[in-house]
């Protein structure tokens, strides 16, 4: 790709300065930069090629009606709308091969929405003054987001900021240069897991399914792993999943943190292929206080993030009629598969997590909730 077409999504009123850097950036980096104004209440110095007013257009109103809704949350929601509108539309004409898009809170929550809008594969940047904190919304993260915090860059130019924008700019230019948008793509079949140390089926599946024509994409059973397949089948980017892995959907249902979400389970006319794997523990966070409700637990520490709680025969049994309740809501061709001698690597005899019992347990409710 000789000149990547790359947009950069900013409020020219208020970072015009830092938006002239990227756009010599981009140009540097040989690219073809396109500046985005979504920009609320003024236009700036900066000539934009998509105007504030274009991006009011694309969220089929005005910029004097958004500026008339008397309200900043109100006004950048609607800003947002056209702006993830007005990109998609571009991507889809062939006019954009990477998106960079920055700004603080309010700039972030726009971005994320534009970044959404989106196809997988699409080089999508977002450098933002609160990147990793906690106030992003795990669940409006895309699944291929790249995210690169902005060091000083509240106002105006300084050296720290600066290298962050060359960065940024680096990172989206040669992401779109290699992207592979033209590639025919295989159907893709969703796996849920975690490493082979747990759970070894992986080595086995990838093979078998590339063979017969799919290919397999593995998500990591740990929160984001799962987010990322709940929002790609959701999307329709999936021919079918094989979720043997619901650690995430356990950890939700006790109260965890490192979890999916509550649609992980739900995805329209989206054939599943089920297991219970990871209803043996539920998750804590070293870097925080543990839950009183787990301290009577025994652990498995499996580094120095997660800590594992072994569960009880009776929280399995819950969990068991949770995901059977789940499972039932499902309007696509959905199988369960149970086995009775441990559910991973960790669930065996000499194992950290191994409980006759409360495998029993599970088994129990699985059977007695899914005829």
């Amino acid at each position: 790709m000789a000149e990547p077409k790359i947009v950069v999504v900013g409020t020219c009123d208020t970072k015009a300065d830092e938006i002239n850097y990227i756009v010599n950036c981009l140009r540097e980096a040989g690219a073809d930069p396109r500046v985005m104004d979504v920009s609320v209440l003024s236009d700036s110095e900066i000539t934009p090629d998509y105007s504030r007013h274009d991006v009011a257009a694309a969220a089929g109103t005005d910029n004097a009606a958004i500026i008339a809704l008397g309200d900043e949350n109100l006004a950048m929601t609607k800003t947002a709308e056209g702006a993830a509108n007005l990109a998609r539309h571009l991507f889809d004409d062939g006019e954009m091969d990477g998106v960079l898009l920055l700004g603080g809170t309010m700039g972030t929550d726009l971005a994320l929405d534009v970044a959404s809008a989106l196809p997988i594969g699409v080089p999508k940047m977002v450098l933002s003054t609160v990147s990793f904190s906690p106030m992003i919304p795990v669940e409006r993260i895309p699944a291929d987001l790249m995210m690169g915090l902005w060091a000083g860059g509240l106002y105006g130019l300084n050296e720290m900021s600066k290298a962050s924008l060359r960065h940024a700019s680096g990172a989206v230019v040669g992401a779109a240069r290699l992207a592979q948008h033209d590639v025919k793509r295989k159907p893709v079949v969703a796996i849920s897991s975690f490493g082979t140390s747990a759970l070894s089926y992986i080595v086995d599946l990838v093979p078998a399914l590339e063979a017969r024509g799919f290919e397999a994409a593995v998500f990591h059973a740990t929160g984001m792993g799962g987010r990322a397949l709940a929002s790609l089948a959701q999307k329709g980017e999936l021919v079918a999943v094989m979720d043997f892995c619901l650690q995430e959907v356990g950890n939700l249902f006790h109260g965890s943190p490192v979890n999916s979400g509550a649609d992980r389970l739900i995805a329209p006319g989206v054939p599943r292929l089920i297991g219970p794997a990871g209803l043996d523990m539920i998750d804590a966070l070293v870097c925080e206080p543990l839950p009183a409700a787990l301290n009577d637990h025994d652990f498995h520490q499996h580094n120095r993030l997660l800590t594992c709680a072994k569960t009880t025969p009776a929280q399995r049994s819950a969990a068991a009629r949770h995901v059977a309740a789940e499972l039932a809501k499902s309007d696509a061709p959905t199988y369960f598969m149970l086995p009775l001698h441990g559910i991973c690597g960790w669930d065996r005899e000499d194992g950290p997590l191994y409980d006759p019992e409360a495998m029993a347990a599970m088994a129990d409710a699985f059977q007695g909730a899914i005829q």
